[in-house]
């Protein structure tokens, strides 16, 4: 574990996605908090992570949400769409001066590979305004599939795009990207969240019709 790098709260981090990502961070020595709404089952997920982990020494803890998220320098929102709202009223004191990194994507059951966007334009609109003016929400993370997260020597064959309004927290979503052996590119303002989030519902209709379970983006000409 590297001290001088940020604490992450990766809220959600009992999910598929969320604990991928967190188990690569903590490989890359960032101290990682698991966030859930239950602290019993945050602990469990932090050491079956840490269980993954090279060497004896664990980076990875485990709390409520709201404790996680305060004792964060970087939160991540790892969470169903249909949870966020009320995963925000939990956290927000806890990401205020924070950057936020939204993972979130808003699919509407059945069908999931149909494009829905809510009435915001993104989840992640939605979210900085839940947030608020005090959070600095960047939207990234959302086009990766979980399969092979966990698996520390798999490279994961896909870019990141980073949305948002704030150039500094942009940058730190994009340090997180390399961090996890990924690229993170600039995708312009949150405005262009909804565009990301959509391309989850294009890239999982791909997968059915292919019969794959990883297809990714890539950025050419950079």
């Amino acid at each position: 574990m590297d001290t001088s790098l940020p604490t992450l709260a990766v809220i959600g981090g009992t999910g598929a996605e969320g604990s991928g990502l967190a188990l690569r961070w903590a490989a890359a020595g960032y101290p990682v908090l698991i966030g859930s709404r239950s602290r019993e089952k945050a602990e469990a997920a932090a050491a079956e992570l840490s269980s993954l982990l090279p060497g004896d020494e664990s980076s990875i803890g485990g709390d409520t949400n709201a404790a996680a998220a305060d004792a964060a320098d970087v939160v991540i929102l790892s969470v169903p769409y249909d949870s966020q709202s009320g995963i925000i009223g939990q956290i927000r004191a806890g990401c205020q001066g924070k950057t936020v990194v939204s993972v979130v994507v808003p699919l509407k059951p059945p069908r999931v590979s149909r494009v829905w966007r809510p009435p915001a334009g993104s989840a992640a609109e939605e979210a900085q305004a839940l947030l608020g003016e005090g959070a600095r929400l960047v939207a990234a993370f959302q086009n990766i599939s979980a399969t092979h997260l966990k698996d520390l020597d798999h490279a994961v064959d896909c870019d990141i795009l980073v949305t948002g309004d704030d150039r500094g927290a942009k940058k730190t979503a994009i340090e997180l990207a390399q961090a996890a052996g990924m690229r993170g590119i600039d995708a312009g303002p949150l405005a262009n969240s909804g565009v990301s989030e959509g391309l989850t519902a294009v890239l999982i209709g791909v997968n059915m019709r292919h019969k794959v379970k990883g297809s990714g983006i890539r950025i050419t000409g950079i």
